[in-house]
C-alpha cells in the first residue's frame, strides 16, 4: 500500500516502459542517447489549429523524477526485473535535454511540440506522463479557445469541475481553459494552486432554502452586495425570477449606491429569456446589471445565441469544455526520431506505416514560424534539420502538405524558431511565465493568425512544410525500408 501523502508520479507510466527499460539495461543500451518527438496528427473538431499547454506540469514531474523504496519493492515483487536493474533505478534521475514550444502557442499537425534528447531508459520512461499532461491540457486549451472566440469578446467562465474526468481533469483542466482564454473558473483549488481566478454566487438550492425567492435574493444581496448575481430560473424566470431580482436590487443595493449586479439564466430558451430580461432590467433602471448564461453551452450554441440577438454578457461553460466532449482525445504521440552514435553523429529513425498519416518525420529537427514582415501575420511553419539555418534574404518556397502541387514563395519574411530549451543536462534552464502572461501570449499569437485559419468550418490549410534536406532524408529512409 502507498503510504506517501503524495503519489510518486514516476510510477504513472505504462508498464512496457519498465519492461523496455529493463531490456535496454540488460542489453547494455541504457546510456544510448535517443531523440523523441511529441506531435499530434489532427486538430480537434476539425479546427484550423490547436493550442499547446501542459509544459509546466511536465517540468514539475521531471524535477521530481525518482523511484521510492516502495516503488522498488513493488517492482521486485513482480518477479520480472533483475536486481541490477532495480539498483539502477534507486539513483534514477532525468539527466537529458528538452526543447519545447511555449504554452499558449498555436500549433499544427506533425510539428514537434516537444523534443527529448536523453539516455534510452530515461526517454522511454517519461513517455506516458509527457503525453498525458500535454494531450490533456492542449485539448482543453484548444476547446476553450474555440468557445471564447465564439463569444466575440464576451466573458467566458469555466464551470466544469463536477463533470470532469477525475480531480486532475478538473484542476489542470481549469488551468488549460484559462490559457485558452477563459476569464476564470468555478474550481477553487485551481485558483489556490495556479492562480486561475475562482468565483461563483449561488445554486438553485440557495433559493429553495428560504421561505420565498425574494427573501433568498434579498439575503444574498445583503451578504454580498458587491458580488450580487442572482439565479433567476428556479421557479419561473420572467414571472417571478427577474421581477424578484429587481425588487431585491431596489431594496438592498440601490440605497447603497451599488449599480453593479447580475442575473444568471441556467435553463430555457436563453436567447428569448435574455432579451426579455434585458428589457425588464433596463426599464427598471438596472442598465448596468449583467446577464450571464449557462446550461450545456459550447462554441456553436454560443455563436447561434449571439446571431439570434441574445443579450448575454457572460457565458459559464461546463461539461462540453472541461471534457472537450465533441472530440475528447487530442491524439498526441511520442515517437523515436533519432539515436546518437558513439562519435556524436545523429542517426535518423523513421516509423513506416501503410497508413500514410502515421509515417513519422525522422531526425533531430528545428521548427520555424514564418511571419510576413508587411502584415506581421504568421504565414507558415517550416521544419528543418537541427543544424539548418534560414537565409531571410533569399526567397523561401513552401508547399501545402494537403495539396503538394500548391506552393507559396515568401520574400519579405522573418523566421522565428518556436522551440525553446527547457532542460539541459537534466538542469532546468527555462523560467516558466506566470499563467496570466501565458494567457496574454496565447491571445497575441492567435491574433497573428489569419482569420481564415480561425474558421470553425473548413478552415484554411496552414502550410507546414519540410526543408528539402529533411525531405531528402525522409525519402531515403522510406526507400531503404521499402527495399528500393
Amino acid at each position: 500500500m502507498l503510504t506517501d501523502e503524495k503519489l510518486n508520479m514516476t510510477m504513472l507510466c505504462d508498464f512496457y516502459e519498465l519492461t523496455m527499460g529493463s531490456g535496454y539495461f540488460q542489453a547494455g543500451l541504457q546510456d544510448r542517447i535517443t531523440y523523441f518527438d511529441v506531435f499530434f496528427r489532427d486538430v480537434p473538431d476539425q479546427g484550423g489549429f490547436a493550442i499547446c499547454a501542459g509544459l509546466e506540469q511536465l517540468i514539475q514531474y521531471l524535477k521530481d523524477l525518482h523511484f521510492s523504496g516502495e516503488d522498488i519493492a513493488y517492482l521486485r515483487n513482480r518477479g520480472m526485473f533483475p536486481e541490477e536493474f532495480l539498483a539502477f533505478l534507486r539513483d534514477f534521475r532525468f539527466t537529458g535535454d528538452i526543447w519545447a514550444i511555449p504554452e499558449g502557442t498555436p500549433v499544427f499537425p506533425q510539428e514537434p511540440l516537444l523534443t527529448v534528447r536523453a539516455p534510452a531508459i530515461q526517454a522511454q520512461l517519461i513517455e506516458t506522463f509527457t503525453l498525458l499532461t500535454l494531450n490533456h491540457q492542449s485539448l482543453i486549451a484548444t476547446k476553450a479557445n474555440r468557445i471564447c472566440r465564439a463569444a466575440q469578446g464576451r466573458t467566458v467562465l469555466e464551470f466544469g469541475s463536477r463533470r470532469a474526468q477525475g480531480a486532475d481533469g478538473a484542476i489542470a483542466g481549469a488551468r488549460a481553459a484559462y490559457i485558452g482564454g477563459c476569464a476564470g473558473t468555478a474550481c477553487t483549488i485551481s485558483d489556490q494552486l495556479y492562480g486561475v481566478p475562482a468565483g461563483g454566487t449561488m445554486a438553485h438550492a440557495w433559493v429553495q432554502m428560504f421561505g420565498s425567492q425574494l427573501e433568498a435574493f434579498e439575503t444574498y444581496c445583503r451578504m454580498y452586495p458587491h458580488n450580487a448575481t442572482l439565479l433567476v430560473d428556479t421557479y419561473n424566470t420572467l414571472k417571478s425570477g427577474v421581477p424578484d431580482a429587481i425588487r431585491a436590487f431596489d431594496k438592498v443595493l440601490k440605497p447603497l449606491g451599488i449599480r453593479k449586479c447580475g442575473i444568471r439564466l441556467d435553463s430555457g430558451d436563453i436567447s428569448y429569456l435574455s432579451q426579455k430580461a434585458r428589457k425588464m432590467l433596463d426599464e427598471a433602471g438596472w442598465t448596468e446589471c449583467q446577464i450571464s448564461a449557462s446550461n450545456s453551452l459550447d462554441e456553436y450554441i454560443i455563436r447561434d445565441l449571439i446571431m439570434q440577438g441574445a443579450k448575454v454578457d457572460m457565458f459559464g461553460v461546463g461539461e462540453r469544455m472541461i471534457t472537450a466532449s465533441s472530440q475528447p482525445v487530442f491524439g498526441g504521440v511520442y515517437k523515436l526520431v533519432a539515436v546518437e552514435e558513439a562519435d556524436g553523429s545523429i542517426l535518423p529513425k523513421i516509423k513506416v506505416s501503410e497508413n500514410v498519416g502515421k509515417i513519422t518525420n525522422p531526425h533531430f529537427k528545428k521548427l520555424w514560424r514564418i511571419y510576413d514582415n508587411a502584415t506581421g501575420k504568421a504565414e507558415a511553419d517550416y521544419i528543418t534539420l537541427w543544424n539548418e539555418t534560414i537565409d531571410e534574404s533569399q526567397p523561401l518556397e513552401l508547399f501545402d502538405p494537403h495539396a503538394t502541387w500548391k506552393r507559396k514563395i515568401y520574400t519579405d519574411f522573418t523566421a522565428k524558431p518556436l522551440q525553446v530549451p527547457v532542460f539541459e543536462g537534466g538542469k532546468l534552464v527555462y523560467e516558466s511565465p506566470s499563467l496570466k502572461d501565458i494567457q496574454a501570449y496565447c491571445r497575441e499569437q492567435i491574433d497573428a493568425l489569419w482569420a481564415e485559419v480561425k474558421r470553425f468550418e473548413n478552415p484554411h490549410n496552414y502550410y507546414v512544410d519540410l526543408s528539402q534536406t529533411l525531405w531528402d532524408v525522409k525519402q531515403s529512409l522510406l526507400q531503404t525500408q521499402a527495399g528500393v
